[in-house]
């Protein structure tokens, strides 16, 4: 069964290479550090920035901190990174999304030595359309549904995925039920990692007792961004 660590679960925060200024990044990075923060996604759903590189080598030298590829296009793949999620959005029947755009980007992954990480990544309903859904063309998993999420998961795991990721989308008016972390957990080895709208310390301890291995937070970061929230956050999730 999955279940966190002693320490609880890893706390990690998304941060959109659209919504960051290269100049602000370094002090940003030390608070997040100071804060107890465990490591670093980058990406987004949507990424129109030209500066993504800059972005990324930016986060990378200002931590020690991994620093992963959470990546929803192929231009948000870089030298900088340790490592990167290699999505397959199983929880839709987007033939694209599940195994296509793969195939483009793997040779890249290799030739500049990043770390693929065989993820599972399911969608769950959240209250509203959100811009993963709609840009992934796939129908997100029912909330109401703990046993299909499980089945997902496990055949996901069954096909080889290293990490079962559960997420509300981006800006999710509800964060991921419980107990849909709790029916995967019983039902897989895997570790799970949870995000989308979570929004309080509490929401955080529900997903690390009901069997999360990783939690990702991003904006209600941007919303909330000072220490002393963050610093509340991560001990959320370290605690056990």
């Amino acid at each position: 069964m999955g279940v966190a660590s002693e320490r609880g679960a890893a706390f990690v925060v998304l941060l959109d290479p659209d919504k960051e200024s290269v100049g602000g990044l370094s002090g940003k990075i030390e608070t997040f550090q100071k804060a107890g923060v465990d490591a670093f996604f980058v990406g987004g759903s949507l990424v129109h920035s030209a500066n993504v590189e800059d972005v990324i080598w930016k986060i990378k030298s200002s931590t020690t901190l991994p620093v992963v590829g959470f990546p929803g296009s192929l231009n948000q793949i870089s030298r900088h990174l340790d490592a990167v999620l290699y999505l397959s959005v199983v929880s839709g029947r987007n033939a694209d999304m599940l195994f296509g755009r793969h195939v483009y980007v793997a040779p890249i992954i290799k030739q500049l030595g990043i770390e693929p990480i065989p993820t599972a990544y399911m969608l769950v309903e959240s209250g509203l359309l959100t811009t993963a859904q709609y840009l992934n063309n796939s129908l997100p998993l029912p909330r109401s549904k703990p046993d299909m999420a499980a089945a997902t998961a496990l055949a996901a795991e069954m096909m080889g995925m290293k990490l079962l990721y559960l997420e509300g989308g981006s800006g999710a008016k509800e964060p991921v039920p419980t107990s849909l972390i709790q029916a995967v957990a019983q039902t897989c080895e895997s570790p799970i990692a949870v995000g989308g709208g979570l929004t309080t310390p509490n929401q955080v301890r529900e997903r690390v007792e009901a069997g999360a291995s990783i939690v990702v937070v991003g904006n209600a970061i941007e919303a909330n961004g000072g220490e002393s929230f963050i610093r509340e956050m991560a001990a959320a999730a370290h605690t056990r």
